[in-house]
């Protein structure tokens, strides 16, 4: 049987997939990691130059091959064109986006390390699965020396609409890299719109009624495959957690207040400042919930050797000061902010505890706390999820409270609707998201990808 061979940027240490999952990719690919699998990318260290020898470990029947980045490759490749052009862009933020030529030679450079390194390590039969926006020319490097293996790609961020992505200088080029895969695969049908959009706009390339393009005599299929959790367990954990005395500790201080909980990367697009803004537009339009509603947000630090994240921490840090010293009494405080990580499987017993579950990104390729928040409601007193419509889960999750999360009342006005909603529309809301929840699993996901990897139409 071909073996799966997984190449993201990184790779996660086995040590962290032995014990409770932290989230992430190795959340969604839980089903794709079977024995024999090969999962290969950056180590997460640094060396003074990229290495092109990748340093193998076996560890539950699963292979890990990493290689290290040099420093000036990390700077240029990882915080340069992935994370200060594509991921603003590709994100719509077009006024975040810079463009340096050297960096994207570097780019340029850092994929076609990625494929070198790859490439001793590959059977004639095996399925590669290159994941996500670092590692867009890492297909077209391995065609040119060689290699004729299925290979599929999947995009966990956004795609943009055609006329943002055309500001891209080297869009031609990155989108030709793309199509030396197989199968193409997004969240959504707008985001599969918007690249078949892009191909036609930039390449002149129309694709078929069954949305397959054929570039240069090879065929791409691209499809759309969201990615899920394993609903079922989620909810096992956030039960068990509920039990754990940090869990308890936690609600006992609510002191018989509703919690309202945001998790979330410190980053720009997860709309921050403007949920800041929204929950002191609602303390300031609904007064009545004053002393009566505590909100968490989590928000783990990311990227903080970049200035605008930096600013970022501050922005937030003054706007949770200016909430609580407008609201805050003397034995209640509006806004808890964490800026550090709390375990996944703490955080489940949060959500099972939230009234609110808050995710309000300005855009976003799936999130899965939205869906995780979902499975772990308990079904006789559910709590309400308020979702930003520009998230990629809000096609697939229609019962919760969608929000623009631009316009802070609308997002006031929803917060406000959750805390008075009545427990049996509560009741059906859960069990529909529940159910679409569980159906778009993380074992769909693997499945259905897996199966176009195969060419199994």
């Amino acid at each position: 049987m071909a073996r799966l061979v997984i190449v993201s940027n990184r790779v996660p240490d086995p040590a962290e997939l032995a014990g409770p999952r932290a989230g992430g990719l190795a959340v969604g690919l839980a089903d794709a990691l079977t024995p024999g699998t090969l999962w290969f990318g950056w180590s997460g260290s640094r060396a003074k130059q990229t290495t092109s020898e990748p340093v193998c470990v076996e560890s539950g029947g699963l292979t890990y091959a990493t290689i290290d980045l040099g420093d000036a490759d990390y700077r240029a490749f990882y915080l340069g064109f992935s994370n200060g052009t594509l991921w603003p862009l590709f994100h719509m933020m077009p006024s975040f986006t810079a463009f340096d030529r050297a960096e994207y030679a570097v780019y340029r450079v850092v994929n076609h390390a990625f494929a070198a390194a790859l490439l001793p390590l590959l059977r004639p039969d095996d399925l590669i699965w290159i994941h996500d926006y670092q590692l867009l020319g890492v297909a077209a490097a391995l065609r040119a020396q060689g290699v004729t293996n299925r290979i599929g790609f999947f995009l966990h961020i956004p795609f943009p609409a055609p006329a943002l992505y055309e500001i891209l200088p080297p869009a031609a080029e990155l989108l030709a890299g793309m199509l030396a895969q197989d199968v193409i695969g997004f969240h959504t049908e707008r985001d599969r719109a918007h690249f078949l959009g892009a191909v036609n706009a930039v390449l002149g390339i129309g694709a078929t009624a069954d949305s397959t393009i054929t570039h240069e005599g090879h065929v791409t299929q691209a499809i759309v495959t969201p990615i899920g959790i394993d609903a079922d367990a989620f909810t096992a954990q956030a039960i068990r957690a509920s039990r754990r005395v940090a869990t308890k500790r936690m609600i006992d201080s609510l002191a018989g207040r509703a919690l309202m909980i945001g998790v979330d990367r410190l980053d720009y697009t997860k709309g921050l400042p403007a949920r800041f803004d929204a929950y002191s537009r609602f303390l300031s339009n609904y007064p009545e919930h004053r002393r009566h509603i505590s909100f968490l947000q989590v928000a783990a630090p990311s990227r903080e050797e970049v200035d605008r994240y930096r600013a970022l921490r501050e922005e937030l840090d003054h706007k949770t000061g200016a909430i609580n010293g407008a609201y805050s009494d003397f034995d209640w405080v509006p806004l808890r902010y964490m800026t550090r990580t709390v375990s996944r499987a703490l955080i489940a017993g949060f959500y099972r505890t939230a009234r609110i579950g808050l995710v309000t990104p300005l855009r976003d390729g799936m999130n899965l706390v939205a869906k995780e928040y979902v499975a772990a409601q308990n079904p006789a007193d559910p709590g309400v999820l308020v979702l930003s419509r520009f998230a990629g889960a809000a096609a697939g999750l229609p019962e919760a409270l969608l929000v623009n999360p631009f316009d802070i009342d609308a997002v006031a006005e929803a917060i406000n609707a959750a805390l008075v909603m009545p427990l049996e529309e509560r009741q059906s809301r859960h069990v529909a998201l529940l159910g679409r929840v569980r159906a778009e699993s993380a074992s769909a996901y693997c499945q259905a990808f897996t199966a176009a990897l195969w060419g199994e139409h």
